[in-house]
């Protein structure tokens, strides 16, 4: 799994923003990371393919291109969705606003949401942020809630304390 952890002794309520700085470059990073594994995984099973080809013959030789050219579209896919998580990040603004919207950081009575893309959970400051998607199930509860706007979700009650 991907990790993303800042720790930053000296964050204070001046720093807020750069709060949201940070959870916008785990994203980033997590979006690069799997572009990386699956360019990698790309390159891998042509080079593998190479080599078979000098070596193999026959039905064995079609089945093990067949199985590579999978593994490539597989792939191919992954690289094409970490491409269009990159131009979602891209187009996040970090502007502040008293109404949840992509881009914006919400701090509930059960979590802290990040409202951008679908990339796990990050740690910064000991504290555990969970990136979602505006798209998600909660992330769709979310979306246009204000400060003390309260929604139940999975039978658990989230009340938005803070928006960032």
């Amino acid at each position: 799994g991907f990790f993303c952890t800042f720790n930053n002794p000296g964050l204070n309520i001046l720093a807020l923003n750069s709060l949201k700085e940070q959870l916008h470059k785990c994203c980033v990073e997590y979006v690069r990371s799997r572009a990386t594994v699956a360019e990698d995984a790309i390159r891998g099973v042509q080079l593998s393919a190479n080599e078979e080809t000098k070596s193999s013959a026959g039905d064995k030789y079609e089945t093990g291109r067949a199985m590579a050219q999978l593994e490539i579209e597989k792939n191919t896919e992954q690289l094409a969705e970490a491409r269009r998580l990159m131009q979602v990040m891209e187009q996040i603004r970090d502007t502040m606003s008293p109404s949840l919207r992509s881009g914006s950081l919400a701090i509930t009575s059960q979590g802290n949401f990040y409202l951008a893309i679908s990339g796990g959970q990050f740690v910064i400051d000991n504290k555990t942020y969970f990136a979602i998607s505006p798209a998600s199930p909660i992330g769709q509860k979310l979306m246009g809630l204000h400060k003390m706007d309260s929604f139940t979700f999975n039978n658990k009650t989230f009340k938005v304390l803070d928006v960032l």
